[in-house]
């Protein structure tokens, strides 16, 4: 298509301008929160997820999906007077297709750290995590993380992994 078309259809991840220059944001213009809890660092009653915050990890649905629980669990907690022990280990996720029907499901934390939900080599290209992404992925979006009940699969890690991750 030529890198006009590419330059139109492709922004740069950039804060948002209703933030950005708001006492809310740090000095690159994120919603400046800290990295664990995503309270914001200066006013206690505000949280942030997603693209806005300035958690440095991937701006991706699944990084919301993982904040969600941790930001309504800790909302939660701050209402109740208790202090905030949930915590935001970074989760993200790439799926990334490299074939027609094949797919490598990267999905790491903070400083890199694996946290891959399934007990197999995700890196290894598989019909099965293509499948994931083609047919399980959107419902989940659509009918889970939209409407609040999916919070990232740190749960099913827990289960596939026996507990230890």
């Amino acid at each position: 298509y030529g890198k006009q078309w590419y330059q139109r259809r492709v922004r740069a991840c950039a804060p948002n301008p209703a933030h950005a220059n708001s006492p809310l944001a740090d000095t690159a213009g994120w919603v400046d929160v800290d990295k664990q809890t995503l309270q914001h660092n200066k006013y206690k009653n505000v949280f942030a997820i997603g693209d806005c915050n300035s958690a440095p990890t991937g701006k991706t649905a699944a990084k919301v999906a993982a904040e969600s629980g941790v930001v309504y669990k800790n909302l939660r907690s701050l209402m109740r007077g208790k202090p905030l022990k949930n915590k935001y280990d970074g989760y993200t996720s790439c799926p990334l297709t490299v074939g027609n029907d094949k797919l490598v499901l990267a999905e790491f934390g903070y400083d890199g750290a694996i946290l891959e939900t399934f007990p197999f080599n995700q890196a290894k290209p598989r019909w099965l995590t293509y499948f994931l992404k083609k047919e399980v992925m959107p419902p989940l979006y659509w009918h889970g993380l939209i409407r609040g009940t999916w919070q990232g699969p740190g749960t099913i890690r827990k289960i596939a992994r026996l507990g230890l991750a």
